[in-house]
């Protein structure tokens, strides 16, 4: 699939980017388990080894959760195929890691992990800057249907949301509460894991363009999603 990328990794818009993701306090953080559980949940659904969330910083690629793979705390920013997907104006982007693919990165790590599809949804703040990846990384090439598209642009919003709403807690010195919206999203996306495991063993595999098995899927992500909207209706400095 061609891609859009403009000529330079680095935008003209990168300092007040940077700005607004330093805001957030979640980069070079500890693991959360809320965002275990998303990258997890990523790589049941599209049936890929890897899965993961990404923090695009000046010179580095921080990944704040990986499925699939251990050690691995990120990249240089000239050798993550986030940093460059997250320049693209479309929601997903889809590439492998050969040169001609994306000229803006080096793919030595990629190529020597034998990795060669990439497709990612860019985790946005309220202010549309693009401050990082939920992507899902496989060994083989392969296509990415509408429909793969439409979930994976669903579930980064959700972990944009998700940020977004760790970010009010925690500004709001009330981190306990943070921890609570964390039980509570845990517990709805274990549910969607154990759905995702049924999927899988009555199918082989999960086929997102089949009405049948989408429709739960979907239900899924409207739980998570009414589970952030309540939180995000109260001010933490009210509670």
């Amino acid at each position: 699939m061609a891609n859009p990328f403009p000529d330079s990794l680095i935008p003209g818009h990168d300092a007040a980017r940077l700005r607004t993701l330093h805001q957030f306090q979640i980069v070079n953080t500890t693991p959360e388990p809320v965002f275990d559980y998303y990258v997890a949940w990523a790589a049941q659904l599209f049936n890929v080894p890897i899965a993961l969330i990404s923090l695009v910083d000046a010179d580095y690629v921080w990944f704040k959760a990986v499925a699939g793979a251990t050690g691995i705390p990120g990249l240089v920013r000239n050798e993550s195929m986030c940093s460059a997907a997250i320049l693209q104006d479309t929601p997903v982007v889809v590439s492998d890691y050969q040169p001609e693919s994306c000229g803006l990165i080096k793919p030595d790590v990629a190529q020597a992990l034998g990795l060669n599809f990439y497709a990612g949804a860019a985790l946005e703040a309220a202010d549309g800057h693009r401050l990082g990846m939920l992507a899902i990384i496989g060994k083989e090439a392969r296509p990415f249907s509408d429909a793969e598209q439409v979930v994976l642009a669903r579930l980064a919003g959700l972990v944009s949301q998700t940020m977004a709403l760790r970010y009010r807690y925690l500004a709001a010195g009330q981190p306990g509460e943070w921890d609570d919206a964390q039980h509570e999203l845990t517990r709805a996306l274990d549910d969607n894991s154990a759905l995702a495991r049924y999927l899988t063993t009555r199918n082989q595999r999960i086929d997102l363009g089949d009405e049948a098995v989408a429709r739960p899927v979907v239900r899924r992500l409207e739980s998570v999603a009414q589970v952030l909207g309540r939180r995000q209706v109260f001010d933490p400095a009210d509670r």
